[in-house]
């Protein structure tokens, strides 16, 4: 088996994420902050060392301004529907997943915000210049931003996009999904309002982990409201961080298999990690782009990029074709629209979609040769 799939939720995960599991289930067991005995204790210190093990990789100096959610989804709805309110203008973009569009649309309903769309293309992530000029004709409260595309894989310049929104005393919320842990970031120097990401991808984590950062004097309103094992002696939701946004229990089991995930990131030296895939999926790209009726949606080539990579094959459906390739080699790819049917339309691929390949640190150089044959062969085999 080959498994491409990697944007989705990666696999495998690295070795000492189940035992980290396991041991969780066998010697803790317990919830954080709901006891003073020593098994609370320690599953507290998993949690607190699971958000300093983030603040180390986004290089944070506080890791009380990281919240954990389930997934990227809860992070964004957290920020979205906490701050905005009614009658406020947002800014987007057209390469945005369902994650931030469906939020947005239902704010549209319910609190009739206004939503522009920056333009999104197949050769460049944004237009610096419609951003700068948008940004001084229209009053923005806030800004949802993708960092990296889930279908092209292009990465937003965000040290050029945020300097504009600050001038313009616009909050900016980062949906780095799929980013995080795949490519180097620096909160600290970035400095966005907002950062959220998800565990399961390339922070290597179990799925239902995931989280966001917020800059201090950025307060969006709590989406759930209830017990945090702090201040029980009173019925209204703490003030302070983390625990103003970590209603109910949480995902203890989850967080044990993320801090793993993370160690593991330290040990391997995340430019490791991303110069392999990086090698991985340039390979990729170079040889598709000589199978005759094969197109590639790629941004621009000195654009920086994550190794995601859509294509399509004249003649064939995407369904098709990852049908083949999962029933005939054994290859697991995405296909279809990715939840994001807004950036399908930005690259001219909707309504079909494409197939994607989003090769992981756990592939190898034998497996791209043999995805790449697989794939030339169902190429060939269109005109039968």
């Amino acid at each position: 088996m080959i498994y491409l799939d990697n944007a989705a939720t990666s696999y495998p995960k690295p070795k000492t994420v189940l035992p980290a599991l396991q041991n969780y289930l066998e010697n803790v067991g317990a919830s954080p902050g709901r006891s003073g005995h020593q098994l609370a204790a320690n599953a507290g210190r998993i949690l607190f060392q699971t958000r300093k093990a983030l603040a180390r990789l986004f290089q944070l100096s506080d890791p009380g301004r990281i919240i954990f959610t389930e997934n990227a989804t809860a992070a964004l709805n957290l920020a979205l529907f906490g701050l905005l309110q009614p009658g406020d203008r947002v800014l987007t973009s057209g390469l945005e997943h369902n994650a931030v569009m469906r939020p947005l649309r239902r704010l549209e309903e319910l609190h009739k915000i206004t939503v522009d769309i920056l333009p999104g293309t197949a050769t460049s992530h944004y237009d610096l210049n419609l951003l700068e000029q948008w940004c001084d004709q229209k009053k923005y409260r806030l800004a949802v931003i993708n960092h990296g595309s889930n279908i092209i894989g292009s990465l937003a310049p965000l040290q050029k996009i945020l300097p504009i929104l600050k001038e313009h005393n616009i909050i900016s919320v980062i949906d780095g999904a799929q980013s995080a842990g795949a490519y180097p970031i620096n909160l600290s120097t970035l400095e966005p309002d907002v950062f959220c990401f998800t565990g399961h991808k390339s922070l290597y984590g179990p799925p239902g982990t995931g989280g966001l950062y917020i800059r201090e004097g950025i307060e969006p309103e709590p989406l759930i409201y209830g017990g945090t094992g702090s201040r029980s002696e009173t019925e209204y939701q703490p003030e302070f961080m983390p625990d103003k946004y970590e209603s109910g229990t949480p995902n203890t089991l989850g967080l044990a298999g993320l801090k793993a995930g993370l160690e593991f990131i330290e040990t391997t030296d995340l430019r490791n990690i991303i110069g392999h895939e990086r090698g991985l999926a340039d390979n990729l790209r170079d040889n598709l782009k000589e199978i005759p009726g094969l197109n590639l949606c790629e941004p621009r080539s000195d654009d920086e990029r994550l190794p995601v990579i859509s294509f399509t094959i004249t003649g064939l459906s995407p369904s098709e074709i990852g049908y083949r390739l999962d029933r005939e080699f054994s290859i697991m790819t995405r296909v279809g629209l990715h939840c994001a049917p807004r950036a399908h339309q930005s690259v001219d691929t909707f309504p079909q979609g494409t197939v994607r390949l989003a090769p992981g640190y756990f592939n190898n150089s034998e497996e791209v040769e043999k995805t790449i044959e697989a794939i030339s062969i169902i190429a060939g085999s269109r005109h039968d």
